[in-house]
């Protein structure tokens, strides 16, 4: 009889790893009943036509949001004085304190948060939260399911949803194994590791120890260090299309050689469309000089601002959109879909152009797993007045001390030093390729191309058990 398998998918997230890759085709092969518990608007089986249960309760305990905030609140505190830090409470954004629901819930998580700051409250309001989610509807809807369709093991995509809590806990009180993938490289520092479940799949040695570290309740012996499928197509040559068809299908000019800038959203970069504007001028200033170049600006696939617009049509003459291939299903960040074409399209954006410009971000990783070099914006605009964020601040986090050296990234100081810095990457002067590979292998593991069977391999081992 085959082992029924649930990849639960909390939200959107999980697509880009768990339904567009080659992770379903792999389990299928290894004989697994496969059907993913969709509490998506994504609909995995008039989309793709995979067997799925959807989740159709939305609704969390209200109290569940003032307790989730509270938790990482305290974690972070915590965090600060147990390892003698202050970085973390940057993780933190401001609270809203406009109108009476606003306001009711941020005063509460400050009183949790002022008296709970300890070992003693963050077990309190761990297990509120549990108790909480444990007295919902959607707890008794989701236990019904797993009773009518009895899956074996529960895999969730993505540890940081308060909407996954109700039906983990579920499947935990119905005895069905349970285990959660920490889906980004700087998830664990953030404090934001709310699905509790009996396994953990983790990309590295590196997240395991992060893992163990700020979750002290997780036993090391049910930590799997898998990897993680989401840079798996960097190496699938089979997606990648010759300059040739690629630049003709964007427009490109076969004369000129592009430049990517990788947009970021608001919350992480908010005066991002300035620094595409500063390489838009070097790229201008380098081209008065006897070079012919462009930029490939690739935004961020959840920021649907507008404050790009005027840098895009001022700079027109050297910088050229190639939007990502995602798709909204609703009006949240975590309802914005990826699609599986997107992953050719973004293997491809990295293959042909010469590098990637960003602040801070993981596109860093992708662009050196085909060997190009990721330049990093660290200086402030003059733009930057009280109430916006300095992306400097980014750097100063956690994950980013995960670096083998100061050179596993290009980093650009000042303004005045742009243009010198791209000529030098150009000319083949300067490089992180080497360094980044270095914190690549920190980070995604040594065997990026094996994340899925690894992930099956231990799915294996549990459901063996």
């Amino acid at each position: 009889m085959k082992n029924k398998i649930f990849i639960f998918l909390p939200d959107g997230v999980g697509l880009r790893n768990f339904a567009f890759t080659k992770f379903k085709e792999i389990g299928d092969q290894k004989a697994y009943d496969i059907t993913y518990w969709n509490n998506t608007p994504f609909s995995i089986k008039n989309e793709i036509g995979f067997d799925e249960v959807k989740i159709e309760n939305q609704k969390i305990n209200p109290l569940t949001t003032i307790f989730t905030r509270a938790r990482k609140r305290i974690e972070l505190n915590v965090f600060d004085k147990k390892f003698n830090e202050t970085v973390y409470n940057t993780y933190n954004f401001p609270q809203s304190y406009k109108g009476f629901s606003n306001f009711f819930k941020s005063i509460s998580v400050d009183v949790l948060v002022f008296f709970g700051s300890n070992n003693t409250g963050i077990n309190f309001v761990r297990n509120t939260i549990k108790k909480l989610e444990r007295k919902t509807p959607k707890y008794n809807y989701c236990k019904k399911q797993l009773e009518e369709h009895k899956p074996n093991f529960i895999f969730c995509t993505n540890q940081r949803p308060s909407q996954a809590i109700a039906p983990i806990l579920a499947a935990q009180d119905l005895g069905i194994p349970t285990a959660t993938f920490i889906f980004s490289w700087d998830n664990l520092p953030k404090a934001t590791t709310l699905v509790e479940t009996d396994y953990y799949f983790v990309w590295s040695e590196h997240m395991k120890k992060e893992l163990l570290m700020y979750c002290p309740y997780v036993k090391p012996e049910n930590v799997f260090i898998s990897g993680t499928p989401q840079f798996e197509s960097h190496f699938d040559k089979s997606l990648l299309q010759t300059k040739e068809v690629f630049f003709k299908q964007h427009n490109l000019d076969l004369n000129k050689k592009y430049i990517c800038f990788s947009g970021d959203d608001i919350v992480t970069s908010p005066l991002d469309q300035y620094y595409l504007e500063d390489l838009a001028i070097s790229i201008k200033e380098l081209n008065n000089q006897g070079y012919n170049l462009a930029i490939i600006y690739r935004k961020c696939p959840v920021d649907f601002t507008t404050r790009y617009d005027a840098i895009l049509k001022k700079y027109s003459d050297v910088i050229i959109s190639i939007d990502p291939l995602w798709r909204p299903v609703g009006t949240s960040w975590n309802e914005i879909m990826p699609t599986k074409e997107d992953f050719a399209l973004q293997s491809n954006i990295c293959e042909h152009t010469e590098f990637v410009g960003n602040i801070a971000s993981s596109m860093v990783f992708d662009f050196v797993a085909h060997n190009k070099s990721c330049l990093f914006f660290d200086y402030e605009q003059p733009q930057l007045k009280k109430g916006i964020r300095d992306i400097g601040q980014n750097y100063k986090y956690i994950h980013f001390r995960s670096m083998p050296s100061k050179d596993a990234a290009l980093f650009v100081n000042h303004k005045k030093e742009l243009t010198k810095i791209v000529k030098n990457i150009l000319d083949g002067k300067l490089s992180n390729v080497v360094e980044g590979k270095k914190w690549f292998e920190i980070i995604v593991g040594s065997e990026p191309t094996k994340a899925s069977n690894a992930i099956w391999k231990f799915i294996d081992t549990i459901t063996n058990k």
